[in-house]
């Protein structure tokens, strides 16, 4: 029988030392990979195209400070006031032995079970290692579906092996249901105002979420009477106060992309064959080589991309020289079906290409709309100036 717990770590086999060699030698000789988190996992199934990411994370490059020594520093991240503000709305949520929070999932997701009590289980996982936390949040899963009571895990460590590499996970809590079904539970500080919140902010937390629920499963299947739930329950402050409120997020379709993306991620090994022998991602190389290796490896660029990967400044600025067609947003392209870049959208604005095309069609209207809209207001004289009110005396 093997010693390795359940949903952690598993022995390495001379295939995954092999890709781990070859991660290696991209990083750098002396560079250290880094830890991929949820964050991470969800951007990358956010942008699915995108090779560049794919290589670089599935490798443990730092994108950070490989951004830097390009010269194209990351400027985004969550303010200090954000962080605090998160951490306090958290502790609140999670008071009185998670007492609101157990009472949201019932209300949300808990129909045919009886209300958690004042015994409901809480299991604070959040002291020692990632690998022994990850041990213990498995024991813990397990004991929590046999004793078949509300069970609420606080700030679990899960294990997803993710390119022949462990990366641990930690999701904000766990709730274990008396019928054995877990729910991932994302606790944000932006708003849910009328019982709706930002989708931007809804759709990112559904990817962090499913991470977490492909790391469960990992975990559930060795388990008899264990079923990781479909839904995630999103916790949010009510409207402008500090109240904690809740909605469950369907995170099937999320679940299903990511999964897909980690698989493409698995085969790292094939993406790093088609590259250069010798190549290498080491900041501590000069500028030139490092644009020479980055441009090795194909990118997808999207305006999303700004606000989630520190390698956009740059990607940017390479699709810009080379003259590549500026990329419309997902939500715009979403809009505009066919049409997926700015030069196309214009074009289509002023009645050129797509013939037939109902989406263009609409788009040329628009734009004639718009135009006789500003020729009818710089045909209309000028308001006259009011008259000072200043006092004659």
């Amino acid at each position: 029988m093997s010693s390795y717990p359940p949903g952690g770590p598993q022995p390495s086999t001379p295939q995954t030392t092999t890709l781990r060699q070859r991660l290696a030698e991209l990083r750098g000789p002396t560079v250290p990979p880094r830890p991929l988190d949820a964050r991470a996992l969800a951007a990358l199934a956010a942008n699915p195209g995108c090779g560049r990411r794919a290589l670089l994370d599935g490798a443990g490059v730092d994108k950070a400070a490989l951004a830097a020594a390009l010269g194209s520093p990351a400027a985004f991240g969550q303010s200090q006031f954000a962080i605090v503000r998160g951490n306090s709305f958290e502790a609140k949520v999670k008071a009185d032995g998670g007492a609101a929070l157990l009472r949201l999932v019932h209300e949300h997701l808990g129909a045919g079970t009886p209300p958690p009590g004042p015994e409901a289980r809480v299991s604070d996982l959040t002291a020692a290692g990632p690998e022994g936390r990850a041990a213990r949040t498995a024991l813990a899963l397990r004991e929590a579906t046999a004793a078949g009571e509300w069970t609420l895990l606080d700030h679990p460590m899960l294990a997803l092996e993710v390119a022949g590499t462990p990366a641990y996970l930690e999701p904000d809590a766990v709730v274990v249901h008396p019928g054995g079904r877990w729910t991932v539970v994302e606790i944000k500080s932006f708003p849910m105002i009328d019982g709706s919140a930002d989708a931007a902010k809804v759709g990112a937390a559904a990817r962090q979420a499913a991470v977490y629920v492909l790391a469960l499963e990992t975990t559930a299947a060795k388990l008899t009477g264990a079923e990781v739930g479909h839904r995630a329950l999103l916790v949010c402050p009510k409207d402008f106060s500090n109240l904690p409120t809740a909605a469950p997020v369907d995170i099937r379709r999320e679940r299903s992309v990511t999964r897909r993306r980690l698989e493409r991620l698995a085969l790292v090994e094939e993406l790093a064959a088609e590259l250069p022998e010798g190549l290498c991602f080491d900041p501590a190389l000069t500028a030139e080589e490092l644009t020479d290796a980055v441009s090795a490896v194909p990118a997808a660029y999207a305006p999303e991309c700004l606000a989630s990967c520190e390698l956009a400044f740059h990607c940017r600025e390479r699709s810009r020289a080379a003259g590549e067609p500026a990329a419309l947003g997902r939500s715009v392209r979403g809009e505009l079906g066919g049409l997926a870049t700015v030069e196309a959208a214009l074009a289509a604005a002023g009645g050129e290409g797509h013939p037939g095309d109902p989406t263009a069609l609409a788009l040329h209207r628009a734009a004639r709309l718009r135009a006789e809209a500003l020729r009818t207001a710089a045909a209309r004289p000028p308001h006259p100036a009011p008259e000072s009110s200043a006092c004659p005396c």
